[in-house]
């Protein structure tokens, strides 16, 4: 079958390692099934294994792709949740996984998977768009619904308003009934912000007209100071990634005179993915999807994602 595999990882030339062409066929554990894929999104988690961060050189090579929408060995058309692990909330599985760390991803024709990872593609979405849903999307919907602690009404900051956990963050908030800011380098990403919903928008390090309830922080280092200073006291930061650089030592300080709590967030569970599925149906909210390709040009999406010229998600289809 056709694949995209990490061959090889070098943290300056992470595109030197990405290979096209022909993989064997997956294997398939007991409780295991398999999905053909019809669409699956670029995550930077795809960009970072080529860098050689979160993987080991003896699981190389090895199918990149977290994400994926297509129809299982029954016809049923699914979503496939990344996370591979036990209990209740699977994410809290110490030895959990994500799909391309352990095994193979969703970057082929077809992907093992086990089978309780499945769940009904919301028929309103795409395929592509239903493809957005298990990393950036379920990402935003957890740190908004789940770990912000916001009543509706309440003043959000999405700092870097571009990339796919925050675009999914601004129109998620909308919807939820949030007041929500943005921030950008970009003008062209700020005015795309405002027509995604955002209510008003920043350049990137702005004085902003009052402080806000919380901070959705995705970004890490080049807005940490940022983020702090806008919170109101008794605010909370919520992290899930740092694409910018490490998220450095809070100003204790502030954290501690102002009472702000500051979080940490994964991807959600199974059942929270479920949810968002119901939550974007009922709502008429779509993924924002930047740009569809076919799976055999993939390497222009790696491209167009490690230059940073990406607002909303990249698609490959199989």
């Amino acid at each position: 079958m056709f694949a995209v595999t990490a061959t090889q990882t070098d943290p300056d030339n992470p595109l030197a390692g990405l290979t096209l062409g022909e993989r064997p066929e997956p294997k398939v554990p007991d409780g295991w099934t398999t999905v053909s894929v019809r669409a699956a999104a670029l995550n930077h988690h795809d960009l970072w294994t080529l860098k050689g961060v979160g993987i080991r050189q003896d699981r190389l090579p090895i199918v990149l792709g977290c994400d994926a929408a297509g129809v299982d060995e029954d016809g049923n058309e699914v979503v496939v949740h990344a996370v591979v692990g036990s209990g209740a909330d699977e994410t809290l599985d110490p030895k959990r996984s994500l799909l391309s760390e352990v095994y193979d991803g969703t970057f082929a024709e077809r992907v093992a998977v086990p089978r309780r990872n499945l769940v009904p593609k919301p028929a309103a979405l795409s395929f592509e768009e239903a493809a957005c849903l298990p990393t950036a999307w379920l990402t935003a919907y957890r740190m908004l619904f789940d770990k912000a602690g916001l009543e509706p009404g309440s003043t959000v900051l999405v700092q870097g308003a571009g990339g796919g956990v925050a675009t999914a963050l601004i129109a998620l908030g909308r919807a939820g009934g949030f007041r929500v800011w943005a921030t950008s380098r970009s003008e062209s990403k700020r005015e795309r912000a405002r027509e995604l919903g955002a209510d008003q928008v920043f350049e990137s390090g702005a004085r902003l007209p009052e402080r806000v309830d919380a901070v959705m922080e995705t970004v890490g280092q080049a807005t940490w100071d940022h983020s702090l200073k806008s919170l109101r006291p008794g605010g909370r930061i919520v992290v899930s990634g740092a694409t910018s650089g490490a998220v450095p030592p809070a100003d204790l300080n502030r954290v501690f005179f102002l009472q702000l709590s500051v979080v940490g967030s994964t991807m959600g569970t199974r059942d929270q993915l479920q949810r968002l599925g119901v939550f974007l149906e009922q709502t008429g909210v779509r993924p924002v999807v930047d740009r569809t390709m076919p799976l055999a040009e993939a390497r222009d999406g790696f491209a167009a994602m490690h230059e940073g010229d990406v607002f909303g998600k990249i698609v490959f289809t199989a």
